[in-house]
């Protein structure tokens, strides 16, 4: 349950913030580096075929392993379980479901160049939720509980279907701001604090301060690697090898591992014979070409760049995120 923009949130949702938001969506986040930061950077060791689960890169160590991420979750639902109860209901919220156990739950970089477990692909194809029951590999979302309309005004900080005046009812981006924002609605002779119960839970645990860092900064620069590590002439050249090892196996014009499944029309019956046929070739071609080794390797050095770069805001996001580590662990 994360929620980082002002608009009117959902109270599970994770929201961008407006800005950051864009670039992301537009896959141009730019926080510096790549060839306007020095060109392609060199590379250290290039691993052979390396499991994805033995991949380390440098931005991990700022973002949220799926356990640390359902555990936080399940502190946010608690904060706005007390916030609730202080407007005398209450209030249960949906519990973040747990992660699949086993090594699955813990290799972070599973999909990150495409498939690339020969094993799994064998017996699953490209269905991503086979070894964990989800339909489709989605983890299905519980409904939200229902809300009377005191109850709504106090979790979201708006009046049910009422215009706010100006569009927006009022909020804070921190939890400092919001000690000074009215949100001009009360509720059993108590003020609710701006944005609702929702958002006081994000604020509380995500942005307490002023000099609070974005929870998605790591993010954008991880994706920001991400996409300079498609551009790089090294993985591109591997990326070509694959894609003429896929036509020599009969599935041709694929030219990236993420077009494979809409490419050759997989979508419905991704664990079908047919994907798992495709999926074996694509692994195999993965490994004919050490496609992992390479890409991991030049991921690894555009994320070195973005993080000595930005070291200082990271220094400060790593502080941040050890004290929302110790507030739940009080909170629990």
């Amino acid at each position: 349950m994360r929620n980082a923009r002002r608009p009117r949130p959902a109270v599970l949702a994770t929201a961008l913030p407006t800005a950051l938001a864009a670039a992301l969506l537009a896959g141009c986040a730019d926080p510096g580096g790549g060839a306007a930061g020095g060109g392609e950077p060199p590379l250290g060791t290039v691993e052979l075929n390396p499991a994805t689960a033995s991949i380390s890169l440098p931005m991990d160590a700022y973002t949220d392993s799926e356990a640390e991420a359902v555990r936080m979750g399940r502190v946010q639902e608690g904060l706005v379980s007390r916030c609730m109860a202080r407007y005398g209901f209450a209030y249960e919220g949906p519990r973040p479901a747990a992660g699949p156990a086993g090594a699955a739950s813990e290799d972070r970089h599973r999909y990150l160049f495409g498939l690339a477990d020969p094993a799994y692909a064998a017996a699953h194809g490209y269905d991503k939720g086979a070894a964990t029951g989800m339909t489709g590999g989605k983890r299905e979302k519980p409904p939200a509980p229902q809300l009377s309309d005191s109850a709504y005004a106090v979790m979201h900080g708006e009046r049910r279907g009422a215009a706010p005046a100006g569009g927006r009812a009022p909020d804070a981006a921190t939890e400092e701001e919001a000690a000074g924002t009215d949100s001009g609605i009360e509720v059993g002779g108590r003020r609710v604090p701006a944005g609702g119960c929702g958002r006081e839970a994000y604020r509380k645990l995500y942005a307490p301060t002023k000099d609070s860092v974005d929870l998605l900064f790591t993010f954008g620069l991880a994706s920001e690697a991400h996409d300079r590590s498609k551009r790089d002439s090294r993985v591109a050249g591997v990326l070509a090898k694959w894609s003429a090892c896929m036509d020599k196996s009969g599935y041709t014009g694929i030219k990236s591992p993420y077009d494979v499944v809409d490419g050759l029309g997989l979508q419905d019956d991704k664990g079908g014979a047919r994907a798992v046929a495709v999926a074996t070739a694509d692994v195999r071609c993965k490994r004919e070409v050490n496609l992992v080794g390479v890409w991991a390797a030049v991921e690894k050095a555009y994320q070195e760049r973005l993080v000595e770069e930005h070291a200082q805001t990271l220094a400060l996001y790593r502080e941040q995120r050890d004290a929302r580590f110790e507030l739940a662990a009080d909170l629990s």
